[in-house]
C-alpha cells in the first residue's frame, strides 16, 4: 500500500522554502504524488470517472479511441481526465506503437483524516 501526503499548497511551499534554505532536510516523500486536500481527490473520483476506471479494469481497451467508444466520452475530455488519473497514480499508460494501453493500478483508496489537524494521508492499495 502506497502512502501519499495530503498537504495544503501553503504548507508545501513553506516546506520547500525550508529545504531550499537548508533549515531542514527534504522529506522521504519529496517528489512523490501529493494532494492539497482530501476534497481534491474526492472531486476526481466522480461516478463517471469511477465508471471509466471500471471499464479500463474490466474491458482492457487497447487504445484511447477504444476507451472513448466504450465509455461514450469525447476523446479530448477523456485524455484530460486520464492524465489527472495517471498523475494521481490510479492509472498507468504504456505506449504500444502509436497507441496507449491503460491499466488500473489501484484496488482501494484509504483516507486517514485527522479531524483536528491538517495531517491527513491517503493510501493507495494495488
Amino acid at each position: 500500500m502506497t502512502k501519499h501526503k495530503i498537504e495544503s499548497f501553503h504548507a508545501l511551499m513553506g516546506e520547500m522554502r525550508a529545504v531550499a534554505k537548508g533549515e531542514k532536510t527534504a522529506p522521504k516523500a519529496a517528489g512523490k504524488v501529493s494532494f492539497n486536500s482530501a476534497e481534491a481527490v474526492v472531486r476526481l473520483l466522480t461516478a463517471e470517472n469511477r465508471q471509466l476506471l471500471a471499464i479500463i479494469r474490466d474491458k482492457a481497451p487497447q487504445s484511447i479511441q477504444e476507451l472513448s467508444e466504450l465509455s461514450g466520452r469525447a476523446q479530448p475530455n477523456l485524455t484530460r481526465t486520464l492524465s489527472k488519473l495517471e498523475a494521481m497514480g490510479l492509472v498507468k499508460a504504456k505506449a504500444k506503437g502509436k497507441r496507449k494501453i491503460l491499466t488500473v493500478q489501484v484496488k482501494k483508496i484509504v483516507f486517514e483524516i485527522d479531524p483536528c489537524s491538517d495531517r491527513d494521508t491517503l493510501r493507495l492499495a494495488s
